[in-house]
This record gives structure tokens, C-alpha cells and sequence, in this order.
């Protein structure tokens, strides 16, 4: 059984797990939500459940939900930091049922961070909050996943400027080593092949337009090599992400945020899928925000949220198989 956050409740969380339930009610994969069931009584048949295991024998006539309570009723598109503890208490708890083996593998709407940070939460998303939770701080990897293309910035929610300063040999090997080993256990690719994006314009020029691509990304590459891992780069920004160079590799490793998410979303915006590597567990979420802009509306794409609970669904069988 999968189980799924709750997100912000003045999001469009609520519309598009209701609209993903609709989708999938039928064939599956079901899932269990992880929340208050008013946000969604209105939308579709929601039955509380009390046992995790309660949900499959449910999901086929109504929406299961393990039951969390708001502290106030919330306006779509008005986030409130007074449901703060209830969004947090969502991830907490799914961490925990699924950590336990009792859910197979977990999946969080978007949240504010606006709003849970206003409430002591110190990090920067979801991402490094589950590291946390699953006391393995540091081992967190961020991959986005879509039909078209697999990216994993190595550096992520930090100013380009800082992303440049962070940015070492051995960031590089320890982000490649955790890409690797879940390419192989969770997406069920014995020998993954990993492209390495180069930092300056045209991967450097041979240290005319910057020497990063010599003095830092290519000593990493050397050393993922020798340890036998297919490794190809620095290659150049401008022309790795074409049809026909991505045909060449499984994921690109790119040196900061937006190098490897503008591709990705301009690709596969409807269909993209944030997976955690690195965890003892498997979280997927979709690859957007919490679009208060247009909560409430019926307005919210729910295909990246569908994309996810059923990657969620083939990770957990692929790390069973190969556990």
C-alpha cells in the first residue's frame, strides 16, 4: 500500500488527489491519504480508515484516509501558517508507516515552505525534512524523473553564486555513488550510465571560459571510472539535453538547479516526478508547486501527481526484486 501527504491544504493538493483517485480507482495503484478528510469529502466518497492495511478493501468505492485534523478551516489560495503543524504531522507520519514496511512507499503534495518554516521547520523542502526523519541527513540525492529525460542537480536550493562556491570533487563522487546504486535497486538498471553536465559555456573550452570543468568535475569523473561506473562528460549544456544525446545516457548530472530542471520541464512538465534517492525508503512527488494561484479553481494538471504514485508503485516493486 501507498500512502500520501497530505501537502498544503489552501493548495491544489486537494483537487488533484481527488481527481487522481477518479483516475486510478479502478486499476490502481491505491493509495492511502494521509490527512484532514474534509478537504476532500466534497470532491469524492473519502471512508477514515484506522489500520493502514484497511485501505485496499477501500480504495475501490471511496478514497481510504488515515484521518489528521486542520487547525482551521482553510481558503483555497490563502495558505495559513496556523495549519503548519498539521502539514508536517502528514509527513511525519507517512515517513513513519512506510520506514516501518507497513506502506511500500510514500508520496508528498506540495507544500509551502513559506508556511512551514514560519512554524520552526529549518529546511529548505521536503527533501533534507525526510533525510532528517530517516536519520540519514546528508545522503539525500533529488532526481526528476519524465518520460523524456532524468536529470539530478547536484547543487539545489541555493543562489547560483553559492552553487559555484559548493561545488567540489567529492560532492560530485558522493552525489554519483548514491545515483548509481538507486538507478540499479529502484529503477532496475544494472549498469546505469551517468552524463555529467559541464559547468561554463561549452563545458569549458578546455579552461578558456573557466577552469572548474578541469580542476573539479573532471578528477570526479576519473575516479567514478576507475570504480568502474559508465560515466561520459563534462560535456557541453547547450547540446547534451537533444534527442539524440539523450539517448546516450540514463540521467544527467548537472551542476546546479536550474541546469537540470529547465530541461526537464520543458520536456516533461505534465509528467515530471521528484524521487528522493539515498533514503531507506521510497518518496516520489510531483514535480510542481502548490499553485495557490489557481487553487480552488478545477484549473490543476493532476497528471505529474498520477505520474508519481505510479512510479512510486514500480520503484517499490523494482527495490523488492532487487533487494
Amino acid at each position: 500500500m501507498l500512502v500520501l501527504t497530505q501537502g498544503d491544504p489552501a493548495s491544489i493538493a486537494p483537487e488533484i488527489t481527488a481527481a487522481v483517485w477518479q483516475a486510478l480507482r479502478q486499476n490502481g495503484p491505491a493509495f492511502v491519504y494521509v490527512g484532514d478528510p474534509s478537504l476532500l469529502e466534497r470532491r469524492v466518497p473519502v471512508q477514515t480508515i484506522r489500520y493502514l492495511s484497511d485501505g485496499a478493501d477501500v480504495f475501490g468505492h471511496a478514497l481510504p484516509v488515515l484521518p489528521l485534523h486542520l487547525a482551521t478551516p482553510p481558503a483555497p489560495g490563502e495558505p495559513d501558517r496556523r495549519n503548519a503543524a498539521s502539514v508536517l504531522e502528514s509527513i511525519r507520519l507517512a515517513t513513519e508507516l512506510t520506514l516501518s514496511g507497513e506502506a511500500s512507499a510514500m508520496i508528498t503534495n506540495p507544500i509551502s515552505k513559506e508556511v512551514v518554516q514560519g512554524s520552526g521547520f529549518r529546511h529548505p523542502g521536503h527533501t533534507s525534512y525526510l533525510a532528517e526523519l530517516c536519520q540519514t541527513p546528508g545522503d539525500e540525492v533529488m532526481l526528476l524523473a519524465g518520460p523524456s529525460l532524468k536529470v539530478v542537480p547536484i547543487t539545489v536550493h541555493v543562489a547560483l553564486r553559492d552553487a559555484i562556491a559548493q561545488l567540489s570533487t567529492e560532492l560530485i563522487i558522493r552525489t554519483a555513488r548514491t545515483v548509481a546504486a538507486g538507478l540499479q535497486r529502484d529503477f532496475d538498471l544494472p549498469h546505469p550510465r551517468l552524463a555529467f553536465a559541464g559547468l561554463n559555456p561549452h563545458a569549458g573550452e578546455h579552461g578558456l571560459m573557466g577552469h572548474e570543468e578541469q580542476e573539479i568535475i573532471l578528477p570526479a569523473i576519473n575516479t567514478l571510472r576507475n570504480e568502474g561506473l559508465h560515466v561520459s562528460g563534462p560535456l557541453p549544456p547547450d547540446t547534451m539535453f537533444t534527442p539524440h544525446a539523450r539517448a546516450q545516457y540514463d540521467v544527467a548530472l548537472c551542476m546546479y538547479h536550474d541546469q537540470g530542471l529547465i530541461p526537464l520541464k520543458t520536456l516533461d512538465m505534465a509528467e515530471g516526478v521528484n524521487v528522493t534517492l539515498g533514503l531507506p525508503i521510497i518518496r516520489t512527488s510531483p514535480d510542481h508547486g502548490t499553485a495557490f494561484d489557481i487553487a480552488g479553481q478545477n484549473k490543476a494538471d493532476p497528471r505529474s501527481l498520477a505520474a508519481a504514485i505510479k512510479l512510486a508503485a514500480t520503484l517499490a516493486a523494482n527495490r523488492r526484486k532487487n533487494a
